[in-house]
């Protein structure tokens, strides 16, 4: 067996065969990232004139040491001992030979799997022979985090499309199917967008996510060419935003009218019961009347509408993924991230794919303040919940890693100055 450099088109036609593999780890993904301060590699490993497995790597660039990753692991059997003792040595070897010190993969193993109770459902029976083997052939697992400290989520919220539309939405949380419908009564539109507008995600999601404009645009342009992605948003009519405020501020008044009314026949009598109903009513009545006002306004100055959130979504064998999203947090009672999720689940399943990928997530059991919010969102399209083995790193250059490792305070000093000379560009 050996290892050599692939073609765009032979790595192409085995992920293409492979059983399943990532977005992370095609041909295009790497392209991309060749424009965000790293280089690709696509690697196979040969077995006579057959490839056996394969991996797209990046290496980072302008770095004192270069250092690899696998995004999403090898494509290799990992129940294949053999297969993965022979890859193992020969990816050290040839990587070794290029001077990168290691290389950092999160390989879709599977742990455990959880309902959107978070109870465990399945557990995957290979997991502690694949963790022991792989620690034997040299890599070093880096802890079951928890949060978002990994290369890549170790954890993944999925839907199985593998049911019909109304047992889907059915099986939603209550209340997340009340906002749906209450979003489309109010005039979300999901719409599909293009290159062309792409800054309706990209002014929702600068502020929290380390890429340029550039970076967006290279995502669409890369991946539309084997139509591997779709880009959606969702726009408010803020004309029907209006009329369906309006009616149902003239239903509440209906309401308060009748809650008058059995207070005035009850006078004299035991009425505490229709006095907080109808203190509760006319509160109620105060809210819608603040929103009409609201709504109002928001016609006169967006008369043609506003997106109040978008989407990009990829599409990879038979899996849907969330790959980017954002919404404007000035609409969020609009629900329009609800909504457009909701369609795009409709929409896809409709199209035979079988998982919806709704993305990364924390520890479902683990109690976090910060990201219960993602986690409830995700849980409540009664998504399941996909533990992953994690961040494991393969030495594959012995001395330069040693000094990799002794230089760490050295390299300490100078990121820090490289970042006090650029913040004083700025």
């Amino acid at each position: 067996m050996r290892i050599k450099e692939l073609t765009i088109e032979e790595f192409n036609d085995f992920t293409d065969k492979f059983p399943y593999s990532s977005i992370y780890q095609t041909s295009e993904y790497g392209l991309i990232m060749n424009n965000e301060n790293y280089t690709s590699l696509l690697v196979g490993l040969f077995d006579d004139d057959v490839i056996r497995a394969a991996s797209m790597i990046l290496i980072e660039k302008d770095q004192m040491f270069k250092y690899a990753y696998a995004p999403k692991g090898f494509l290799i059997d990992y129940n294949n001992k053999y297969l993965v003792e022979e890859f193992t040595k020969l990816i050290k070897e040839f990587l070794g030979k290029k001077k990168i010190i290691a290389v950092k993969i999160n390989p879709m193993i599977i742990k455990n799997s959880y309902d959107y109770r978070t109870n465990v459902v399945h557990f995957n029976p290979n997991f502690d022979d694949n963790m022991y083997f792989l620690k034997s052939l040299g890599y070093y697992h880096l802890g079951f985090n928890n949060l978002f400290e990994s290369f890549k989520p170790r954890f993944d919220a999925i839907i199985d499309l593998d049911k019909p539309i109304t047992t889907l939405f059915g099986n939603m949380n209550k209340n997340f199917k009340s906002k749906i419908k209450s979003a489309d009564r109010n005039g979300v539109r999901v719409i599909k967008g293009n290159i062309e507008n792409l800054d309706y995600l990209y002014d929702e999601v600068k502020n929290k996510y380390p890429r340029d404009r550039k970076y967006f645009e290279n995502v669409l342009t890369y991946f539309k060419k084997r139509n591997l992605i779709d880009y959606y948003y969702a726009k408010l009519d803020t004309n029907a935003y209006l009329l369906n405020t309006q009616k149902k501020y003239q239903k509440q008044m209906e309401i308060c009218n009748k809650a008058n009314g059995r207070l005035f026949k009850n006078i004299g009598k035991n009425n505490n019961k229709i006095i907080n109903n109808k203190i509760y009513q006319e509160n109620k009545l105060h809210e819608l009347k603040n929103e009409l006002i609201y709504a109002t306004k928001l016609l006169k100055e967006q008369p043609d509408g506003i997106v109040v959130a978008a989407m990009l979504i990829t599409k990879y064998k038979d899996e849907v993924y969330i790959f980017m999203d954002g919404y404007n947090k000035d609409f969020k009672k609009i629900n329009a991230k609800h909504l457009m999720t909701w369609k795009l689940i409709e929409k896809y399943s409709k199209e035979k794919f079988k998982r919806f990928n709704l993305g990364g997530m924390t520890n479902p059991n683990l109690k976090n303040e910060k990201y219960k919010g993602l986690n409830d969102f995700k849980l409540s399209f009664n998504a399941r919940c996909i533990e992953y083995i994690g961040d494991l790193e393969l030495i594959t250059n012995n001395t330069l890693y040693a000094l990799y490792r002794n230089s760490k305070p050295i390299r300490y000093i100078l990121k820090k100055d490289k970042n006090s000379v650029n913040d004083n560009k700025k």
